[in-house]
């Protein structure tokens, strides 16, 4: 297939590059949704070739810090776990994460409780540990936060896998026979595959009338607050609602090419960060059946 290279801008103040993508004329599978991803080296923006996934999905570098902790103190609270029979995450988390919340980290996910702040803690990471001595290792498990959940005055409902690794290597049943634990947790920066901020477009669009994106990962200790898309008509910028969890939703969007920005509140305070061009014009964003 025959292949072009278009330029993405990408305004961030502290990098002028741009950002740069490839991608070639192939069959579009049952979604007709395109996923990319794109990485860093150095300064300079990776070109990376584009490949057909079941959603859209953008993964961008965004100089977003990752380092900076606000404190190293553990939180004392207990955990349990739910059932799954493979143990991983479940596609139908609170966050509106789909199948990406099966399998992100691992399998190592959670839901959570008094954290959940209204959908803030989606994509989160924390380090939990359990408080048995005889069975628990010293580290415990990372998790990331894909639900929201309450049971047995625990902070930390975790995937069956992520509970497990909380474990010595030849104590992980005795652990499940316990049921709830008491733990003790961090939050801890999120670092998967060098990006920073990743969505989707969630299954529930219809285009061209109705939107929504599902914020699946910020990297480093940064939770997303808002986000807001440019209407090109009245030249502003219109907040999206967010529907639930990390999903966030518009009617009737400007036309053309999507830009959204995010606001993002991290260790360097409140800032917006623009995305140019995050959904391409020549994207139909609506998922179709996948039986076909």
């Amino acid at each position: 297939s025959q292949e072009e290279e278009k330029r993405w801008q990408f305004p961030l103040n502290s990098s002028p590059q741009g950002l740069y993508y490839k991608y070639g004329h192939k069959h579009l599978l049952a979604t007709h949704l395109i996923s990319f991803l794109l990485r860093t080296a150095s300064k300079d923006f990776d070109i990376l070739q584009m490949g057909l996934c079941h959603y859209y999905l953008l993964s961008v570098v965004l100089l977003l810090p990752a380092l900076c902790y606000s404190q190293f103190t553990f939180t004392s609270s207990r955990a349990t776990y739910y059932g799954s029979s493979d143990g991983l995450g479940t596609p139908a988390g609170a966050c509106g994460f789909g199948g990406y919340g099966k399998t992100v980290n691992d399998g190592n996910v959670a839901g959570v409780s008094s954290l959940w702040n209204n959908g803030t803690a989606c994509g989160a990471c924390y380090q939990v540990r359990c408080n048995v001595p005889e069975v628990c290792t010293d580290y415990g498990v990372y998790v990331l936060v894909t639900d929201y959940g309450e049971e047995y005055d625990t902070e930390f409902i975790l995937s069956p896998r992520a509970y497990g690794r909380m474990a010595l290597s030849d104590k992980s049943e005795e652990l499940y026979t316990f049921g709830v634990v008491d733990v003790e947790f961090l939050r801890v920066p999120c670092r998967f595959r060098g990006y920073n901020v990743m969505f989707k477009v969630h299954e529930n669009s219809k285009y061209p009338q109705y939107l929504a994106v599902s914020m699946l990962y910020v990297g480093g200790q940064n939770d997303v607050l808002a986000v807001e898309m440019w209407q090109e008509d009245c030249k502003e910028w219109v907040v999206m609602r967010r529907a639930f969890g990390a999903v966030f939703d518009i009617f009737n969007p400007s036309p053309g090419a999507i830009k959204l920005r995010m606001q993002v509140s991290g260790s360097a305070g409140l800032r917006w960060v623009v995305a140019n061009n995050a959904i391409p014009k020549r994207v139909l964003w609506t998922p179709v059946s996948s039986t076909l």
